[in-house]
């Protein structure tokens, strides 16, 4: 084989593929993306009265300006971090992952359970580092049974999974509320909310650094990132699952078990979007509480597009969204504008990632040749 074609052949490495996504345009489009978002937004904090270099000054002090900020922004990118990745891998398999809320919630309150619950049953006191691991991998373990399903129906019945993700996060999030309002609520007689008991102490993950809440868990977050890029771009599931999301006649006709590949793919999926749950559960709250993700399976939606579906652009979407959360309050005490500006830039962002079009129109940015497939048709 000539050398040429060596090349054009040879795997990419993770800092090539980035510099070389960088030039053709798929890094630029996003960042000017926020660059709109955020001159829009500024029109939208001026016509409200504020200052728009004031708030953004408050924003960006309030998620990077002491080290209790920085640490503060770690804590809300995690989640983030882990439910993005969680769809950006349904993504590049051609799915369209919504029910990582779900997932995320059903993985929660798995994983407190055996926190909990399982040194009682037992009778014994764990090991610290097993008791955590058991935790975060049957909330794991949870997920991606829970994305499995509308995985198993869109490969052997044609169910879009689009539907079927949404309709199982109401069937995950009412399971939850009747588990925390019932047999898992914490028994305590000062108690009045929806929340399970505190989990043992073996089964928390640690402190980062002592005095702020930044955990291990943001470590593990990005190791699994790194964990996603190598899957899909190292190895031969990867390559069938892109493939496969690409185009799964031609992949059927390579010989890929396309059915296998749809319904792995969204178990991986559940299985991050599990992590993203279970975490929260071991290095943060100790506990599972109503309502305490936030939306986090729903901005993943976002943060997947805003990285391009890469999971290092789902770490810098990550930080941002985190960033934008965690210096909100800041904004708002310096500059009296509401929080609610924060979820209309995000808003103004995903709509011109999702219309890169008309970034492209504004910046005269040449289009790509290639085009990603997000999702297939209806029962395709």
């Amino acid at each position: 084989m000539p050398e040429t074609e060596e090349k054009k052949t040879k795997p990419q490495s993770f800092l090539s593929g980035v510099l070389q996504e960088a030039v053709s345009g798929s890094v630029l489009v996003p960042l000017l993306a926020i660059l709109t978002a955020m001159i829009l937004g500024g029109v939208v904090i001026a016509m409200a009265g504020g200052n728009p270099f004031a708030a953004y000054l408050g924003l960006a002090e309030g998620a990077f300006g002491s080290a209790k900020a920085w640490s503060e922004t770690a804590v809300w990118a995690t989640p983030y971090i882990f439910a993005g990745l969680a769809v950006a891998l349904a993504f590049k398999g051609g799915l369209f992952n919504i029910g990582a809320e779900g997932q995320l919630a059903l993985g929660a309150v798995v994983s407190a359970w055996i926190g909990y619950a399982l040194p009682d049953i037992l009778g014994i006191s764990l090991p610290p580092v097993i008791h955590v691991l058991l935790a975060v991998g049957i909330g794991m373990l949870t997920g991606a049974f829970w994305a499995a399903i509308p995985g198993w129906l869109k490969a052997y019945t044609g169910g879009h999974e689009v539907i079927n993700t949404i309709m199982m996060n109401y069937i995950a999030l009412n399971m939850t509320s009747f588990l925390l309002n019932g047999p898992m609520k914490d028994p305590s007689p000062t108690n009045v909310i929806a929340r399970t008991p505190l989990i043992a102490e073996s089964a928390r993950m640690p402190v980062l650094f002592e005095g702020y809440r930044v955990h291990w868990g943001f470590v593990l977050a990005l190791v699994i990132a790194f964990l996603t890029w190598w899957l899909l771009q190292k190895t031969t599931l990867g390559f069938e699952i892109r493939t496969v999301g690409a185009n799964p006649d031609a992949a059927k006709y390579a010989g890929i078990n396309v059915k296998r590949i749809i319904i792995l793919t969204m178990a991986l999926s559940g299985m991050l979007a599990g992590m993203a749950g279970t975490v929260e559960v071991t290095a943060l709250n100790y506990r599972h509480e109503l309502g305490f993700s936030v939306g986090y399976g729903f901005d993943a939606i976002a943060i997947a597009l805003l990285g391009k579906t890469h999971p290092l652009g789902v770490v810098l979407a990550s930080i941002l969204f985190a960033a934008m959360r965690n210096g909100a309050t800041r904004m708002q005490f310096l500059t009296q504008i509401p929080v609610d500006v924060i979820s209309v830039i995000q808003a103004l962002i995903l709509l011109f990632v999702a219309a890169d079009a008309i970034v492209r129109y504004i910046y005269r940015i040449r289009a790509p040749e290639e085009h990603l497939t997000l999702t297939r048709g209806w029962g395709g």
